[in-house]
């Protein structure tokens, strides 16, 4: 019956997005699963989003002791819960949807509770970014662009897609949703081994067999969803409550083809920047680069202001454009008087830190000016932006050497790579003669600095090998009787 019920739910769905108002001007694209709030084809019972969620479940509760450590931890911060489920009510609707498309257990759409609090803006200390927690690496291997301009791991849609799809992959690897979470937790490869490794002394292979092997956080992981869910099936046994979440899409899409700013995106949208962002954290500029691919999501009732703002409005949407730097070292202070602008504006914008200046290749956000105003900046450009920085040492680095006995101006200088003239006037010498012992201040190139103090390495000898010599004994030496001494 829940299975008919959702059935019947999409199919509104697709009547719904074919009708003229999903083709307005404005490319407004409402999400797939968009029924009426007041839709009857939708049972009381999943009026609310917690209750379709407790009706999914479908992973086997795990009996551990630290489940009881875990949901002691959580139900001593009603606080955290609750702002936590706050947040989780903009996404738990998607989440939902596409984890009933794949047929998947759906307690795993608490896993981001475990993972992020449900903050799409998250970065751990292994530089795991968004709502899932994918580092560089894997969000690569399912397809999350990231670049100095967007992070597609902080993508609502884009993470949850591949956080579902590498879930279904575990599952498809072990044949078990606890040790499928483990493994998203430690690592495929880790579970496997631990796994080979008692099957191989006759021992059981479940989690809680297999957790003795495992890092703490590993042991601990799949408890504290437990816990959560625990909490979720029966908040009021805990003394808690759950924030309502209607049945019903928080956002739709909306495709963008022009460059915008941020703070233009949710002043027409009459949001707040903030508001904006947590649907939308996957641009990590100022600025969201736009062609036939972008989308930004928006609540349904902000996404008609947004249209109907967007039409009245007579000013430039975007403010900035890009510059990509060709010299070897470029000093922010050199772009920033390029541009009109103050190398301050320059640094905030683009995280820049003090003291830094940027290498070749690297591509920054400058401001607009007459010359480039109605530029968007190319897609292919925002798609492999990268900024890398070094410090702004001097280029010259001041040494002291001293005079030997053979040293000559001319020897001195052409072993630093200065010139004669040069070491005369830092010294201010008239003369061209040199004292042994003589200190000398010389200003000299980091890079000849860097070659000097390089190890240097053996050559290989072109040479034909020698030719064996067998040793002889050598001859018996004299020996001298010693001489008495009085």
């Amino acid at each position: 019956m829940h299975l008919l019920k959702a059935t019947a739910a999409r199919l509104f769905v697709v009547l719904l997005a074919s009708s003229p108002l999903a083709s307005h001007a404005g490319d407004i694209s409402l999400n797939y699963n968009d029924p009426d709030e007041t839709n009857p084809l939708l049972g009381i019972e999943e009026i609310d989003v917690w209750a379709r969620i407790r009706n999914g479940f479908g992973i086997p509760d795990l009996e551990n002791p630290l489940v009881a450590n875990q949901l002691a931890w959580y139900t001593a911060r009603p606080d955290y819960i609750q702002r936590t489920t706050t947040r989780a009510s903009r996404y738990l609707f998607h989440v939902l949807e596409e984890l009933e498309k794949r047929n998947m257990p759906t307690e795993l759409a608490l896993l981001p509770f475990i993972e992020s609090a449900f903050n799409p803006q998250a970065l751990s200390s292994a530089k795991a970014a968004g709502m899932w927690q994918f580092i560089p690496s894997t969000g690569r291997d399912y397809n999350l662009k990231q670049s100095a301009f967007k992070d597609d791991r902080r993508n609502v849609l884009a993470s949850t897609d591949a956080a579902l799809t590498y879930l279904q992959k575990l599952y498809g690897m072990f044949g078990d949703w606890q040790l499928a979470l483990a493994a998203y937790n430690w690592g495929e490869g880790s579970v496997q081994r631990a796994i080979n490794k008692n099957r191989a002394a006759g021992l059981p292979a479940d989690f809680n067999s297999l957790s003795r092997h495992m890092p703490a956080e590993t042991q601990n992981y799949v408890p504290k969803l437990q816990a959560v869910k625990n909490i979720i099936a029966n908040p009021g046994q805990y003394g808690l409550t759950l924030p309502k979440v209607d049945n019903a899409p928080y956002f739709v899409t909306i495709g963008k083809t022009r460059d915008i700013d941020i703070k233009v995106a949710a002043q027409l949208a009459e949001l707040s920047v903030d508001e904006f962002k947590a649907l939308n954290p996957q641009f990590t500029k100022p600025v969201i680069i736009g062609n036939s691919e972008t989308q930004i999501l928006l609540p349904k009732s902000n996404a008609e202001k947004f249209k109907e703002n967007m039409s009245k409005w007579g000013h430039a949407l975007s403010s900035w454009t890009s510059h990509k730097v060709t010299n070897a070292r470029e000093k922010i202070e050199n772009i920033a008087k390029r541009f009109n602008t103050t190398p301050q504006v320059i640094r905030e914008i683009n995280n820049i830190p003090p003291k830094m200046v940027l290498k070749q290749g690297s591509t920054i956000l400058v401001p607009k000016n007459g010359m480039n105003a109605e530029t968007d900046i190319a897609p292919e450009v925002a798609d492999n932006a990268t900024m890398v920085v070094m410090p702004d040492v001097p280029e010259r680095r001041r040494i002291y050497v001293k005079v030997g006995k053979r040293d000559t101006l001319a020897s001195i200088a052409n072993r630093y790579k200065v010139s004669t003239n040069q070491i005369k006037a830092w010294n201010h010498l008239k003369h061209d003669k040199l004292s042994a012992g003589q200190r000398l201040e010389l200003q000299v190139p980091n890079k000849v600095m860097a070659v000097r103090r390089a190890p240097q390495r053996p050559q290989a000898s072109r040479k034909a090998p020698a030719k064996k010599v067998v040793a002889r004994k050598p001859a018996a030496k004299a020996v001298k009787k010693p001489v008495k001494r009085r």
